[in-house]
């Protein structure tokens, strides 16, 4: 069972519609074409040390992608903030995932805008 893990914190997948997945391998320049007309893209994250899926959300949403955003796979509590602010709507985890880093760990990575450095240093 997937856990969905998003800014108010654990829910169920309540995803109706096509989903397009990427791994995250993928090559960027083809992400425009293969999220064309996509409602939801789903971002394949096969280790939490493999890092290329935040690249791939951020290049969607330069290439103008409104759709929903999921990353799937292994993304840690402590990547929850990085994942937000490279353009993920929300993260997939599995229940023993969840398991070892409950809401709570994540519910305070959610105000990830508050956290980022680069606005620490404009400030």
């Amino acid at each position: 069972m997937s856990v969905i893990v998003t800014d108010r914190g654990f829910g169920s997948d309540d995803w109706q519609g096509e989903v397009v997945d990427l791994a995250s391998d993928t090559d960027p320049a083809a992400l425009g074409e293969l999220a064309a007309g996509a409602e939801m893209v789903r971002v394949d994250f096969p280790s939490f040390a493999d890092g290329r899926g935040f690249t791939l959300a951020r290049q969607l949403r330069r290439l103008g992608y409104t759709g929903r955003l999921r990353a799937r796979g292994h993304v840690i509590a402590d990547q929850y903030a990085m994942a937000r602010r490279s353009g993920f709507d929300e993260v997939e985890i599995d229940a023993d995932l969840a398991a070892r880093q409950p809401e709570d760990q994540w519910q305070a990575r959610a105000d990830w805008r508050a956290h980022d450095y680069q606005s620490r240093l404009r400030g």
